[in-house]
């Protein structure tokens, strides 16, 4: 989908329509982030992790608004419904973007521009659609022509429309990866596809091979519907020996539980975009409470926070006998769309490389060997 958010609350206020628009968390603050915006806004230099106080300066008349992701997950439904009624074979990797097989029909440019008109006839939704024989290539078609395009690349296109492409360019090459092959002389996507087998294994492991294979459009992943449930939800809850009655007590029981959900998430390759929690009453009653999330996370402070957040906003008082938490709408870990600032993408490389040389050790010494200390 084109701007998805943005489009959606255009779709929603039509007198938005053809203006500079902006979807930004602490829309008030100075300190506010870009989640994203409509093309009008970025024809005046706004993009998305843009700091507000920026984008304002660009855009004057910027029109900001706070995200909706109820009204978002809403659309995001309907989107998916329209799509299985082409094919059962559909796979959603985030809200506003998913993988269909064709195989079966007859026509799939055709289909292709029937559903990029129903989408916007029917739901007020503009998007772009890629067409290719695996997956890899399809969603780099889909990114070469936005707004509301439709493009083909075929394995017999790459030498043309791909190998001339920056190697960052390339769907799941980040920058610091990026940095690193361009070090060694992979500037273009042609130097990676005609890169040696062993230099790149022995620099970049068994990614370097899965690399190359993609610079070459060789993608065997099928579309697989089920991909998307798999994982759909992953938690943990505890019975507590003792109910507990204040959120001082409830604070290191979701520590405990935060910190399951992370490694559960992080050994599978995934990030969650919902945080829910369970809470069961000595009486049995039990309820769950959801927040979705700005950025996609796999974070044990920001699973904890959420949470504990979520409690403290639904608790009744009364007193408690088990507590859970669930990380769902569930995707991989590249697919992920993350909106973040440049002190986010910092600190989350930070903990990601911390997580790492700690689990680590405690895999060779044993669990619970180290703990984290507190800030002061």
């Amino acid at each position: 989908m084109n701007s998805f958010y943005a489009s959606v609350e255009i779709a929603e206020n039509p007198d938005l329509r053809g203006k500079p628009l902006a979807v930004a968390g602490n829309v008030e603050e100075r300190k506010g982030i870009i989640v994203t915006c409509s093309y009008e806004a970025r024809e005046k230099g706004v993009k998305t992790t843009m700091p507000l106080w920026q984008a304002r300066k660009l855009c004057p008349n910027l029109i900001v608004v706070p995200p909706d992701f109820e009204t978002y997950k809403s659309y995001s439904s309907r989107m998916f419904q329209l799509l299985q009624e082409y094919t059962e074979w559909v796979e959603p990797v985030s809200i506003d973007e998913g993988y269909m097989d064709v195989t079966e029909c007859k026509q799939p440019l055709e289909t292709a521009e029937e559903i990029q008109n129903r989408l916007l006839n029917e739901l007020n939704l503009p998007c772009s659609i890629g067409i290719g024989p695996n997956k890899f290539l399809a969603k780099m078609a889909s990114d070469m022509k936005k707004p509301l395009g439709i493009t083909v690349l075929r394995k017999r296109d790459l030498a043309q429309n791909l190998w001339p492409l920056k190697v960052g360019d390339l769907h799941g090459i980040g920058k610091k990866t990026e940095e690193k092959l361009n070090k060694y002389g992979i500037i273009t996507v042609k130097d990676l596809a005609e890169a040696a087998d062993y230099e790149l294994k022995q620099r970049f492991g068994i990614n370097g091979l899965k690399m190359k294979e993609r610079a070459n459009g060789i993608d065997s992943r099928p579309v697989d519907p089920s991909s998307a449930s798999d994982y759909r939800s992953i938690g943990s809850s505890t019975t507590l020996s003792e109910d507990i009655i204040s959120t001082g007590e409830a604070e290191p029981v979701f520590k405990r539980l935060a910190e399951k959900v992370m490694t559960r998430l992080k050994t599978k390759g995934y990030v969650a975009l919902t945080i829910a929690i369970t809470i069961r009453y000595s009486d049995r009653k039990t309820i769950t409470r959801s927040k979705m999330l700005l950025n996609a996370t796999q974070d044990q402070h920001e699973i904890s926070k959420t949470a504990l957040h979520l409690f403290k906003q639904h608790w009744n008082r009364e007193p408690v006998r088990l507590l859970g938490i669930t990380a769902t709408e569930v995707v991989e870990r590249e697919n992920a769309t993350y909106q973040l600032d440049l002190f986010s993408v910092e600190k989350n490389e930070k903990e990601a490389l911390l997580h790492d040389v700690l689990s680590s050790i405690e895999r060779k010494h044993g669990e619970g060997i180290i703990k984290r200390g507190k800030n002061k």
